[in-house]
């Protein structure tokens, strides 16, 4: 019997050198850096040239755009290493293939209304971006943001085959991340909210992990995969 394929595991909205050898450590597998100007969790790309620099060997750097120009990008890849390009918002397929890097494509699932996407709808919002690495799923759109709300969707809406692997996102945290890994399979989680430091008033520091939910968020998906 062939050994159970280890689910891999992204920790996204990377701000702090801290943060990211917390997460390498712990065992993560890529790190996640936003350049979109409308969450707290962005990252200056010096900030973040300093943070990729200090990174070991075999860790993946995955930088995440919603609706970029792609001169935006363009100048982002010339001062970064990217290993991925993570594309969250309405991008076209060419756009995304346009930068001579692997690249993910988001897309929600299930609406505000928690009516649902239905399948088929699904299949085909995905179709055009069949040369993708990968297709991340996860919950729809809330407060303006276009991801790391925090919220889960309807898991059981996900078919169950895909053309691309599947990167599983949205709400997971340690106490329901070795559930989704069993029951869904993914080639791969990613989690931001839900490894973030919480304040006094149990609200999450956007941008800013906590490196015990970090290790925590790795050791549930482990123990999925056993």
């Amino acid at each position: 019997m062939s050994p159970p394929r280890r689910t891999r595991v992204k920790i996204c909205g990377i701000t702090r050198a801290a943060d990211a050898q917390a997460a390498v450590e712990a065992g993560a597998d890529a790190l996640g850096f936003v350049f979109w100007p409308g969450t707290p969790r962005r990252v200056e790309v010096a900030q973040a040239r300093s943070i990729i620099e200090s990174l070991p060997p075999f860790v993946s750097v995955v930088g995440l755009f919603v609706d970029p120009a792609p001169a935006e990008v363009h100048a982002t890849l010339a001062a970064l290493r990217l290993d991925f390009l993570q594309f969250h918002g309405h991008e076209p397929a060419p756009l995304c293939r346009a930068f001579g890097r692997p690249y993910l494509k988001a897309v929600a699932v299930g609406d505000p209304a928690g009516e649902g996407s239905q399948v088929p709808g699904l299949l085909e919002s995905l179709a055009p971006y069949g040369d993708a690495a990968g297709w991340l799923l996860d919950a729809p759109p809330a407060e303006g943001r276009p991801g790391g709300t925090g919220r889960t969707f309807d898991w059981s809406l996900v078919p169950a085959s895909l053309r691309r692997p599947l990167v599983l996102s949205g709400g997971l945290r340690a106490e329901n991340v070795a559930d989704a890994i069993r029951r869904l399979r993914p080639w791969a989680v990613d989690v931001s909210s839900g490894v973030e430091e919480i304040d006094a008033s149990g609200r999450s520091r956007p941008g800013l992990k906590d490196a015990a939910r970090v290790a925590a968020f790795i050791e549930e998906a482990r123990h999925a995969d056993a």
